[in-house]
């Protein structure tokens, strides 16, 4: 049976949990669709989701539709775990992304399709909520095509738009030929010719689909059960199935990763080739985390394949199937195992979710220091994103977060999870820094005997958006011994954490140009000593900015706010197009720094009486104005304090027990 690994996807509110429910009932894994605002959505199995009515982790259930096996990957739609989405592209062979109809394409949308589009995951649209008052699916249609450009295929006419009592139909077969005719010389030919081939216009809205030249959309409310055959009828008739990205070798990909189940650690897995058994032991399986490969010493205790929204334990999987391995406690998202193959996702090229915040958790018991220790780490094993990480001298833990939503969710996992009750600092905004100019870093640590190595560093920044890039093999072997010189490229990683002022430094180049090491005084962690007091000072050489995050905002209020909002969005040292008018209202997009529009939504329901709509997505960093400093309090010795951190390095300086 073919097997189609479906991602929904959508901005928050757009109701994809509602259709998730629709379908499963539709294809009859549930006995009736549960309901988000009653806490009865089969797939929103965390209490914290039931209690909240929303979606905090993806989850994935199986149903069967015209001969065809079909994965559903139901993903949150609110931006502060957009992580989860963005892991979830890794398994999908096609997507439907929901749009509104009353509330139209947002910012948060524009980013999923940006994302889609760059991974060339075939996708169709579903326009839903057409039983809402305000509803008007035409816009939508010319929202999309203004954003998105051509190619997009309405399969839907749709009656008693606004209503309840809406409805939903397949379009004739002339007028969908006719909209193919704008993408395809095929359609094209047959409808000049007036040749109208209902079987004909299915291949080739099937095959150009498949290309990313057409993208198929449905209208409907799921909430009244409008439009969901339909939708069916477009994922099995039109998206690609797992064949297509089938690969020859053992290839799976984690994509979600639960503590706490009944079977412990549950990590949730796509197979894009070979099979996974029951009782296999995974170093020989091979497990690479990042490009770098693990060394697991586990064995998988089960492998439990989805039936509707439960699991059962089936023994194996196979290729193109989603399955969830238990027993492996190493296993984080992201993990691949087996080799990963071209069309995984990849963070870097494609993030959805930037965490820009950062606070600082301790225990209100001072005693359970430990137990949230324990906690974080779990959380962040499920969510990478957290970044927690715990500076052993001040005893202080920090996570890094995408806004307050998630920051109550996790106060609330914590507390419901762990009896633990956390106290968190107020967010604070991350800055990143990057170079000023081209310098060179050097140190040569060679005392206290016995040591040897000297490290010679050229560090030049990149432009924004570059990340890092390392260049090395610059130096011999008989002057550097090779191994060393992966010490020193495996210790630069360390090294990007903290910059000149405490912040993450990135957009830049390091190249090793020089370097020594001593046949009788070299340990081999020397490098990692000598590296991270080269770097410090070859950026005390080069300076370096601060970068700032951006946020992208898109704001729609009745007219007479417009003067107020472009005032205040100049006073944020905002930057903006000029105002769209529809009707009595306006709509207008800006890039705002992160840290002085914080508040703004709160602001701006207080100034419009809440009648304005607001949303925002991460934009990217840009350098921040001259008169910010803003410095970020260091974990563990800064390198340049010489003594202080050589001993840190070498363990002489003992940590508080925990």
């Amino acid at each position: 049976m073919d097997i189609i690994n479906l991602g929904i996807m959508a901005h928050v509110d757009a109701g994809k949990t509602t259709l998730t429910e629709q379908i499963l009932c539709a294809c009859g894994a549930v006995r009736s669709a549960g309901s988000v605002d009653k806490g009865t959505a089969k797939t929103d199995s965390m209490a914290v989701e039931k209690s909240r009515g929303i979606s905090v982790r993806s989850a994935a259930a199986t149903v069967e539709y015209g001969g065809k096996r079909i994965n559903i990957i139901d993903t949150p739609g609110h931006i502060d775990f957009a992580g989860e989405a963005e892991r979830a592209l890794a398994v999908l062979d096609g997507a439907i992304l929901i749009v509104s109809a009353v509330e139209g394409v947002d910012a948060y949308t524009e980013q999923l399709w940006e994302v889609l589009k760059r991974m060339s995951i075939p996708r169709a649209v579903f326009v839903n909520k057409i039983d809402r008052a305000g509803s008007d699916a035409d816009d939508v249609m010319v929202q999309l095509r203004k954003r998105f450009g051509d190619g997009f295929v309405l399969l839907s006419d749709i009656e008693g738009e606004g209503s309840r009592e809406c409805a939903s139909y397949k379009k004739q077969d002339e007028d969908i030929l006719a909209q193919l005719a704008d993408v395809d010389d095929r359609a094209l030919e047959m409808y000049l010719s007036e040749r109208i081939n209902g079987e004909e216009i299915g291949v080739i809205l099937r095959e150009c689909t498949a290309q990313c030249k057409t993208f198929p959309i449905v209208c409907g409310a799921s909430i009244q059960n409008v439009g969901t055959e339909q939708v069916l009828q477009a994922v099995t008739q039109l998206l690609p199935d797992a064949s297509a990205k089938k690969t020859e070798n053992l290839s799976a990909v984690v994509f979600k990763v639960e503590s706490g189940t009944d079977m412990g650690k549950t990590a949730y897995v796509r197979l894009f080739g070979g099979e996974l058994s029951a009782r296999a032991e995974l170093s020989a399986l091979g497990v690479t985390r990042r490009g770098e490969k693990l060394d697991v010493a586990e064995k998988i205790a089960q492998i439990r394949s989805f039936k509707g929204v439960t699991l059962y334990d089936s023994g194996k999987a196979f290729a193109g199937e989603i399955a969830a391995i238990c027993g492996a406690s190493s296993m984080r998202a992201g993990d691949v195992i087996g080799e990963a193959v071209s069309s995984m996702y990849s963070e870097k090229a494609y993030a959805l979710a930037n965490p820009y915040l950062t606070v600082t958790v301790t225990p209100t018991d001072g005693s359970k220091l430990t137990e949230l220790i324990t906690a974080l780490k779990e959380l962040t094993e499920e969510e990478p994103l957290l970044n927690y990480r715990f500076d052993r001298l001040s005893r202080e833990a920090q996570i890094d977060i995408t806004g307050s939503v998630q920051l109550e969710i996790i106060d609330t996992l914590i507390r419901e999870r762990y009896g633990i009750a956390p106290s968190f600092t107020p967010p604070t905004i991350i800055y990143k820094e990057t170079p000023c100019q081209n310098g060179i870093g050097f140190d040569a640590y060679t005392m206290p005997k016995p040591c040897w190595a000297c490290v010679q560093l050229f560090i030049e920044p990149l432009k924004r958006g570059a990340g890092f890039v390392y260049d090395g093999g610059k130096v011999p072997h008989n002057k550097l011994f090779y191994k060393y010189q992966e010490h020193i490229k495996q210790s630069l990683v360390t090294c990007l954490e903290q910059g000149l002022y405490g912040w993450e430094v990135t957009d830049l180049k390091v190249t090793l140009t020089d370097g020594e090491h001593h046949t009788i005084h070299t340990h081999p962690l020397d490098f990692f000593v000598a590296t991270p007091m080269a770097f410090m000072n070859g950026l005390q050489n080069c300076e370096t900015k601060l970068l700032e995050p951006l946020l992208k905002l898109r704001i729609t209020a009745p007219s007479e706010f417009v003067s107020r909002v472009i005032g205040d969005i100049t006073m944020m040292r905002g930057s903006f197009e000029s105002p769209v008018m529809h009707g009595t209202d306006f709509t207008i997009e800006a890039i705002v720094p992160a840290a002085t529009s914080m508040d703004y939504p709160v602001r701006l329901r207080a100034q419009t009486s809440g009648k304005a709509k607001f949303a925002s997505s991460f934009y990217g960093y840009n350098d921040s104005p001259p008169d910010v400093r803003a410095v970020a309090k260091r974990r563990g010795p800064d390198p340049r304090e010489r003594s202080k951190w050589i001993l840190y390095a070498r363990d002489a300086i003992q940590e508080k027990q925990i």
